[in-house]
């Protein structure tokens, strides 16, 4: 083949890499968009509101809370199954370790990757600075499509088309990162006791903090850490302008 045509087919090729992911993207946004918008205006809540994520791992879901700028309190929009993901109950320690994470994270606009080949992802910021402080190691640690985990929580492609876009609508609005706090199940005295022979008790009843302040107040408190540990603050709630 001369020189001339490999180069153009690089260059087709290279541009289908680039252009692919963005006609995805602008294909789900144009055809999920407006349903999802009717959703929310039926609950009374403005397309673009704050996202807030909570994740139980024995319970296989993920929940996508929407908050309402009357209140200041956040309402279920949806759960979602979550088709895989790798690993037992507990923290992720190790790169390799194919453990799913547990823990309080958040979702910045440049971890969202469209271009993934698992259909749609969103990194949510392993190792964060309490994993960090254990000398807990990973990368590229995301919810995403695909159904398939090397250490992520997959949803199905449908799944994960809504959650990305309530992510990136939440984060293109309000400039704020979208939190993820994973459990590793409904923290109720019921399940804390059924689960009271396992190591990670006391990993859990730091976690717990965050999860009882939001079953008590809907709204994601902040999570701070400090000399190593998880400190749960209520939220100071900011009403937008205009609401």
């Amino acid at each position: 083949m001369k020189a001339s045509a490999l180069l153009i087919l690089i260059c087709l090729s290279l541009s289908a890499c680039v252009t692919n992911p963005l006609a995805r993207i602008n294909a789900i946004r144009a055809e999920l968009s407006p349903k999802m918008n009717t959703q929310m205006a039926k609950a009374n809540i403005q397309p673009g509101a704050h996202t807030y994520i909570r994740v139980f791992k024995e319970e296989a879901i993920l929940e996508a809370w929407l908050r309402d700028d009357f209140t200041g309190r956040y309402q279920l929009y949806k759960t979602y199954p979550i088709c895989t993901y790798s690993g037992d109950l507990g923290p992720k320690l190790r790169e390799g370790d194919l453990q799913s994470p547990e823990g309080f994270y958040e979702i910045t606009q440049e971890w969202l990757w469209p271009q993934s080949q698992y259909h749609l992802a969103m990194n949510i910021g392993f190792p964060n600075e309490y994993d960090a402080a254990r000398g807990r190691t990973g990368t590229h640690l995301m919810i995403h499509g695909g159904c398939k985990s090397e250490g992520c929580y997959a949803m199905t492609d449908a799944g994960i088309e809504e959650i990305y876009l309530l992510v990136e609508q939440s984060l293109a609005q309000n400039a704020l990162p979208v939190p993820v706090h994973i459990f590793p199940f409904r923290m109720t005295a019921d399940n804390m006791n059924r689960h009271a022979d396992q190591p990670w008790q006391r990993f859990w009843r730091s976690i717990y903090k965050g999860y009882s302040a939001f079953e008590r107040d809907h709204v994601p408190p902040q999570i701070l850490v400090e000399n190593g540990r998880y400190v749960v603050r209520p939220q100071t709630y900011v009403r937008r302008e205009g609401v």
